[in-house]
């Protein structure tokens, strides 16, 4: 499965580094300030925003190298700029308490949340508790999960991590990064998407997504996740983590692609370093843009109320 394919949240081994594209310049000193992002979400009707009307020029070739406080500045200056973009920015798996969190960041790995989110209804109804799930026929719970792939391997994390919340944690899915990475199938990338979305623990969500723009923009080399974790907590607030990721996550899902980023409707190409590397014509990198951002229909059956786009259809519809 293709990159922009991933999951946002399932667990995933490092990739191995690309090479920068060519004509790639360092983040110039000095710049005058992007231009505002307010009001850049599309209607409630999922129209197009007029994110390619606000996309800049490229940086300057030949600034002198950015220094760590520049880079600090610029980074907390793109989380704003992303703030304004996506005010309705959060997690795009369906969930209705921790549990259902938990299961739905598993079983999204090496998969779309959309495809999660399709397949979560009949699980959840057929097993809406702990005790439940890890009580399962194994090939009954395989057949429901078998949409999200890795159906096997996934279903028994899903009976090994019940067992475990029936058996150790009294039912309740725990509050604490040391106990959800005991359970079987969650790292820490899974434990703080369900810290900081189940528990408002701040927590930073390394992805797929995640990753490819932070080295993008200059903000970390690293490519192993808790590295890059670190490298992130240092640059912004804790406040911040949580809101962060999910603004990153947006902005890699809809304009800033792995193959193919929207160069020319990107609002924050001011800042970005890495400007250039895709489409850099208006109207070109207007078709590229996906979701509530090019009028279609998001990932979650039940988006957040603040949310612009469509919902995702559910499993099976037209």
């Amino acid at each position: 499965m293709s990159e922009d394919e991933n999951s946002a949240v399932g667990e995933q081994a490092p990739r191995s580094r690309k090479k920068a594209a060519k004509g790639s310049t360092e983040a110039p000193q000095g710049r005058s300030a992007a231009p505002s992002a307010k009001g850049a979400g599309a209607g409630a009707g999922g129209g197009r925003p007029d994110a390619a009307s606000r996309a800049a020029r490229p940086a300057r070739s030949g600034a002198k190298p950015e220094s760590r406080l520049a880079m600090v500045r610029r980074a907390r200056r793109i989380n704003r700029e992303l703030a304004d973009v996506y005010p309705y920015a959060h997690p795009e798996l369906d969930f209705r308490n921790p549990f259902e969190l938990l299961v739905a960041t598993v079983l999204s790995a090496q998969t779309t949340d959309l495809r999660v989110n399709q397949t979560t209804p009949a699980l959840f109804a057929r097993y809406p508790s702990p005790e439940d799930m890890a009580a399962a026929v194994p090939e009954e719970l395989e057949e429901i999960i078998r949409p999200t792939g890795f159906f096997r391997a996934k279903a028994r994390s899903l009976m090994g991590l019940s067992a475990s919340l029936r058996d150790d944690f009294g039912g309740e899915v725990p509050g604490r990064l040391e106990d959800l990475v005991t359970l079987p199938g969650v790292g820490r990338k899974t434990a703080n998407v369900v810290l900081g979305n189940a528990f408002g623990v701040p927590g930073i969500t390394v992805d797929t997504h995640f990753g490819r723009l932070v080295r993008r923009w200059k903000w970390t080399e690293q490519e192993d996740p808790e590295k890059v974790e670190a490298d992130i907590a240092a640059i912004f607030p804790k406040s911040d983590w949580t809101m962060l990721s999910h603004r990153v996550i947006f902005h890699g899902r809809r304009i800033c692609h792995s193959r193919k980023p929207a160069c020319g409707a990107c609002p924050i190409a001011p800042l970005c370093p890495a400007y250039g590397e895709g489409e850099t014509d208006p109207e070109k990198a207007k078709k590229l843009l996906k979701y509530e951002m090019g009028g279609y229909p998001g990932q979650r059956l039940s988006p957040p109320p603040d949310y612009p786009g469509r919902p995702a259809p559910p499993s099976g519809a037209a």
